[in-house]
């Protein structure tokens, strides 16, 4: 059954984590959003069985270490959260001590959890006859993130994990609201992490779904998708951020910093809207009915109007299917009136991490004041795309709402519209 559409109460945003592709210090993102370009996008010769070339978005940063009480969750996917996580900690900790442990939740979205980790295992065992000491299955099942996550905070409220292919981590933002709406939560820590695995990469080989190159969003000679890996996380509460809270950016942009003196609007998750189409187990609706009703029903879940959003950041896999079909929706909902782009380019499809990631880089742009993320692609218009308005460079934001889409395997669709809130 798909989500009402009733008026949402917004969802503050007390702070955001977030690693991929794109870097893990504030500099760095900013830096390569307004260059148009992520030096870790790179080519990868050695992960596709039949050993062609792909390009994958690859976290280049050391990851840290876990603490030693959490050895049992030592995978490569939960050290890459934690580099995300550990970003968040001053609020985590605030919110604890105004809650209690047991008031915060834990609702996180992933398809590969340890996956790679399991990869390393099996390949020992064909060696040498038995898994490595460390290794255990429960390290590669997809509860084994929110679990970490719990632990890593000591935290002892609701704690599970969202596993709908590439919508996951947005359908985590639908499950915080419920939590908190229905009183089971006062704050929910939500987003994904998915890391880079052989299984995802060659299953998608599979479909013929790869690109070579650079992924090449709505162009006419779009080829298909790069995955990447990322983490990505938001601690939300129905209460507005505290001072504690806004002082708690411990990885601030000091370029984009300068007005710190100026109070910001708070930044909140205004509305969710979701869908399932059910049309096709891994193409999507031809005509973008499921996508188109995911906005619409955003749209009414944060009581706003097609002219009060200034960026939608599309889900734009760059598969001639999904942004043929994308394109439609967003042309039926809101014209060529609204800049459009795909972040992809950027990060890579970051699979059930890819909602939070996306939903990581519209919370910078409110943050910071940052350009519109411009679509990068080689200029040529496919003919067959509905007319949409897609993003220059250094286009300012107007009316400080976005939306951003994620749109899955099964017709599983979400739409999520963060935005300001002023006094």
């Amino acid at each position: 059954m798909n989500q009402t559409a009733s008026a949402a109460t917004p969802l503050y945003i007390h702070s955001c984590g977030f690693h991929s592709a794109l870097g893990l210090e504030h500099n760095d993102i900013h830096a390569r959003l307004a260059q148009g370009h992520s030096p870790d996008m790179q080519i990868c010769n050695d992960m596709l069985n039949d050993g062609t070339a792909t390009v994958i978005g690859k976290v280049t940063a050391d990851l840290p270490a876990l603490p030693a009480a959490l050895k049992a969750f030592d995978t490569y996917n939960n050290r890459l959260a934690q580099s995300a996580l550990a970003q968040m900690a001053p609020s985590v900790a605030h919110a604890i001590t105004q809650y209690g442990s047991d008031r915060i939740a834990v609702v996180v979205g992933s398809s590969t959890s340890g996956i790679a980790d399991g990869e390393t295992a099996l390949k020992a065992q064909a060696n040498d006859g038995e898994f490595p000491s460390e290794f255990h299955y429960h390290q590669q099942e997809l509860g084994n993130l929110s679990e970490f996550i719990a632990d890593f905070f000591q935290i002892q409220g609701p704690t599970y994990t969202v596993s709908t292919a590439c919508s996951s981590s947005g359908r985590v933002f639908l499950s915080a609201q419920r939590l908190l709406q229905s009183g089971l939560a006062d704050a929910v820590i939500v987003g994904g992490a998915d890391s880079l695995c052989k299984l995802t990469l060659n299953g998608f080989h599979g479909l013929e779904a790869l690109s070579s190159e650079l992924c090449n969003p709505f162009s006419a000679n779009r080829k298909g998708i790069n995955i990447g890996e990322a983490a990505a996380f938001m601690l939300l509460s129905q209460d507005k951020p505290s001072m504690v809270d806004e002082g708690s950016d411990t990885n601030p942009d000091t370029s984009s910093d300068k007005n710190t003196n100026i109070k910001m609007p708070a930044i909140a998750l205004l509305g969710a809207g979701d869908s399932s189409d059910a049309h096709h187990i891994s193409a999507p609706h031809p005509e973008g009915n499921g996508a188109e009703e995911a906005m619409q029903k955003a749209l009414t879940n944060a009581q706003l109007t097609p002219s009060d959003i200034g960026y939608i950041n599309a889900h734009g896999t760059a598969t001639p299917l999904n942004d043929e079909m994308e394109a439609k929706a967003i042309h039926r909902v809101f014209g060529e009136l609204v800049p459009v782009s795909s972040t992809k380019p950027f990060t890579g499809h970051t699979l059930g991490a890819a909602s939070a990631v996306e939903a990581a880089i519209c919370w910078h742009v409110l943050r910071y004041n940052l350009a519109i993320p411009q679509q990068i692609n080689d200029g040529e218009r496919a003919d067959s795309l509905a007319p949409i308005l897609l993003a220059g460079q250094h286009t300012a934001l107007n009316n400080k709402a976005i939306l951003s889409n994620s749109f899955a395997f099964g017709g599983n669709n979400i739409s999520l519209i963060f935005g300001y809130v002023y006094d």
